[in-house]
């Protein structure tokens, strides 16, 4: 993020920005069957016919819909976007599958590859190769997913039988069946964070969806630890049948997830304006005005991640799809009047509010089967003692 904002600026933020939400809203089609399905059944199929599945459903989608969308609109970079789609889909599946084997040390570390791997494609095409413009950027990323995608696709595929590999009507139903409705409170809910960049880029022009970008990826930061005990949580959720743990285990996370994400956001609010601009460039002003504004909305999806996965493990989807309305139906009706008149800063107030929304009612569905106590929000003493002992003792690792 860094890197790009001083490299092509706040208009090319911009264009990859735009480019990444258009892979983001194909990959929502691709995870119908690359996505939670391979987590939720990999207890339950043969892995030989979940990857079947997984692996055709990721080069058709990957190919047809991004050519599907130039047919209705100009889309830039097409090559880059079939192969990112295909390639990152691909990639997904087989991390899913990690999580579904509760294989968290391979999925923790094909995540944090993508971001390695990532920034040494970079160095080698821009610094070696002397591809300086954007498409040096999507370049990057396609490496990057191809040598992730065949390492961990290596990784998987020596331990199947070539002789178990069949086409199952039944799996494929249940894989899609599942996948649908979990994908649809997946997109819904994307569209709830990023049809503000579409609103923005018709109003104000591409430099502003590259400025907002900043801060809502600061808000994706966040939310890091939260996805992460969110995964955690959905591997046992749906590997356990005891629905009392379940329930325990979520206010555990919800314990942490507010923690750390209070803390994070204290932290960021509390760098100086200056110092975004010394980071990012002078373009990049009003990054922690839009980080403040995002806040509440941040800490709110930050719970709300926590409580959606346990609604997806105990396979309670409908939920997960009137929460994700709620949000895309305020931001479409809010954004064509605030953002045309306060731009970045209405975006932010549209965006923010909508996560609100959307996030309170999946906190009064939870409570409907569970008692309400303040103390699912706060570590005590002996919990706070417990996390702390794990990260200096991973840190003295």
């Amino acid at each position: 993020m860094i890197y790009t904002t001083n490299m092509w600026g706040s208009e090319g933020k911009g264009v990859i920005s735009i480019v990444i939400a258009d892979l983001t809203i194909i990959g929502f089609f691709s995870n119908i069957f690359v996505g939670s399905s391979v987590t939720y059944f990999a207890s339950k199929y043969k892995t030989e016919q979940i990857l079947l599945y997984a692996y055709i459903w990721s080069v058709l989608v990957g190919v047809f819909i991004p050519v599907f969308f130039s047919m209705i609109r100009t889309v830039e970079y097409l090559e880059y976007l079939i192969s990112l789609s295909v390639l990152s889909s691909l990639l997904a599946a087989n991390i899913n599958l990690f999580v579904g084997k509760q294989n968290m040390k391979m999925f923790n570390l094909f995540t944090i590859l993508q971001q390695l791997v990532h920034i040494i494609f970079i160095i080698v095409i821009i610094y070696i190769l002397k591809e300086t413009s954007v498409s040096g950027y999507f370049m990057a990323q396609t490496g990057c997913y191809g040598i992730l995608f065949f390492i961990s696709a290596f990784l998987l595929l020596r331990y199947l039988k070539i002789s178990d590999i069949s086409f199952s009507r039944q799996v494929r139903n249940t894989m899609f069946d599942y996948g649908w409705k979990i994908q649809t409170s997946s997109f819904l809910q994307f569209l709830n964070n990023r049809l503000s960049f579409y609103f923005l880029e018709y109003y104000k022009g591409i430099m502003s969806v590259g400025i907002y970008s900043i801060g809502v990826a600061f808000s994706e930061a966040i939310w890091t630890v939260s996805r992460s005990l969110s995964i955690a949580l959905y591997a046992d959720l749906v590997n356990d049948e005891n629905e009392n743990a379940g329930i325990e285990k979520t206010k555990i996370s919800l314990r942490i997830s507010f923690f750390t994400t209070l803390v994070f956001i204290a932290l960021v609010l509390l760098l100086p304006a200056k110092f975004y601009v010394m980071i990012f460039g002078k373009d990049f002003q009003q990054t922690k005005q839009i980080i403040l504004l995002l806040s509440p909305g941040i800490l709110a999806i930050a719970m709300s991640n926590i409580i959606g996965y346990y609604f997806a493990g105990v396979n309670k989807l409908r939920i997960l799809n009137t929460k994700s309305i709620i949000g895309v139906v305020f931001t479409i009706m809010s954004s064509f009047f605030i953002i045309p008149y306060w731009g970045i800063a209405g975006a932010c107030i549209v965006t923010s509010i909508s996560y609100c929304l959307s996030s309170a009612l999946l906190f009064w569905k939870f409570y409907q089967i569970t008692e309400f106590h303040i103390q699912d929000y706060f570590i005590s003493k002996n919990e706070f003692q417990i996390l702390l002992n794990k990260l200096l003792r991973k840190k003295s690792k």
